[in-house]
């Protein structure tokens, strides 16, 4: 597929076919392309926990839910075949920043003018998910409450270090997939985002 087939093709799939699981070839691709993505000094302090067993997507959702009757959007994403979360390690970036061909002589936090970590770990998933289009695949990137962190990381052993930025629910698009409401609102066009010179 072209390229900008891809990028025109990308959307938020909800819904995906229970019964077709995502290859195993297929699987390592998208993790190979995530760890092609960009970060800060070359750093790349992410990490992804891949869960693709019944027992492990139903220990994900027992852990990032409220445990109440699903609504229909986690029913229909709650049969995603694969799910992976990008995770970060603010850790990784400040002891690298302070090596010596850096400059910095400390892990100061101050420094730094936005969470790269977190930016460059929402790199490599929006790799994924331009990856899964190419290959055929829906794909959604949603976030993990903050209030189901601890019990997110608890059900996993998930290091201090690292923290979740967000999942992505990975599958061949199901009959349900419904367009967003959002949509309505229309995309807004270069013209209304761009600042050519000066604001």
């Amino acid at each position: 597929m072209e390229f900008a087939d891809v990028v025109r093709r990308r959307r938020m799939v909800r819904d995906y076919d229970p019964d077709r699981p995502v290859p195993a070839e297929v699987r390592e691709r998208l993790l190979e392309h995530a760890i092609r993505a960009p970060s800060a000094g070359f750093s790349q302090g992410w990490a992804f926990l891949v869960l693709e067993s019944p027992e492990e997507r139903d220990r994900f959702w027992a852990a990032t839910t409220d445990g109440g009757a699903p609504d229909r959007w986690l029913t229909r994403m709650r049969r995603a075949p694969l799910l992976i979360v990008p995770l970060s390690n603010k850790s990784a970036y400040l002891d690298r920043y302070a090596e010596p061909d850096k400059g910095w002589t400390d892990r100061d936090e101050a420094r730094w003018s936005v969470p790269y970590w977190d930016v460059d770990a929402g790199m490599a998933a929006l790799l994924i998910l331009l990856t899964a289009v190419d290959e055929g695949l829906g794909a959604c990137f949603f976030g993990i409450p903050g209030d189901r962190g601890t019990a997110f990381r608890a059900a996993f052993g998930i290091p201090g270090e690292f923290r979740p930025v967000g999942c992505l629910s990975i599958g061949y698009a199901g009959a349900e997939d419904p367009r967003s409401p959002s949509l309505r609102r229309g995309r807004r066009g270069v013209e209304e985002v761009v600042h050519r010179g000066t604001w």
